[in-house]
């Protein structure tokens, strides 16, 4: 009986987060459309909208751990679900994503993700845009914020092990910009597929800042061993709070 109450609760909880999008898109379309800033604020009402529905409809509240920047730097973020990108996109001032070109179709989410900045990539040329995208920020045809990979190229459930691709130690060379790894354990409450939704403290870490100049290797090295090692931290204080 439980399970089917947290289920139907969960149900009611996806209604309303994709209902406030659809509503919230269309009330700040206009303004999104003449502005950037517009865009920005039509986004972060919208993953606050859905932060604030998840706590009271399904118990699953949300932190955000460590310092989020704020200065123009890659954001390498552990992905496990649709909720680690609301969570960094709501404590980081200027995000976009590198994002596949099929969602530039979504309704409303396709708009606005072009208006915020993210980069749309074809499969098999994500190199192609993002040497465009960096020629862009170079010569001020795209504004500057913090650029969200996931080096691990898609989401990963908790406890999975994923090799960690070049793209990320390409980029990071490629930019000579600082990276921000960024741990979670949003998997464990919000998983990849289905409806249902676990009560519980999700929660998004920034790590300390890989500063520029390191190798291919050392970088992917780095970057790996400190984002697993403080997902795996957060997967146990998951599974501990579940216990208590």
């Amino acid at each position: 009986m439980g399970y089917a109450i947290q289920w139907l609760r969960s149900l009611v909880f996806l209604v309303a987060m994709y209902g406030g999008m659809a509503v919230i898109g269309i009330l700040f379309f206009p303004w999104a459309m003449l502005s950037t800033h517009g865009a920005r604020v039509a986004c972060v009402t919208w993953c606050r909208w859905t932060r604030w529905c998840a706590a009271w409809m399904v118990g699953l509240r949300t932190e955000v751990r460590g310092t989020p920047p704020t200065e123009e730097v890659i954001v390498a973020a552990k992905h496990q679900s649709f909720l680690d990108i609301i969570m960094i996109f709501s404590a980081v001032p200027a995000a976009k994503f590198i994002m596949k070109r099929e969602l530039l179709w979504a309704p409303v989410l396709g708009q606005y993700a072009l208006r915020i900045g993210c980069v749309p990539v074809d499969r098999g040329k994500r190199g192609a845009a993002i040497a465009k995208m960096l020629r862009d920020v170079s010569q001020g045809a795209a504004e500057p914020g913090q650029l969200i990979i996931y080096p691990q190229g898609t989401r990963v459930a908790p406890q999975v092990k994923m090799p960690y691709k070049v793209g990320a130690a390409l980029l990071y060379r490629q930019s000579g910009q600082p990276c921000v790894p960024a741990a979670t354990n949003v998997g464990v409450f919000w998983p990849r597929k289905g409806i249902y939704r676990k009560p519980g403290l999700a929660v998004v870490e920034f790590l300390p800042v890989i500063e520029p100049g390191l190798s291919k290797d050392a970088f992917l090295g780095q970057l790996e061993r400190e984002i697993e090692t403080a997902s795996d931290r957060l997967y146990e204080e998951a599974m501990q709070h579940a216990k208590d």
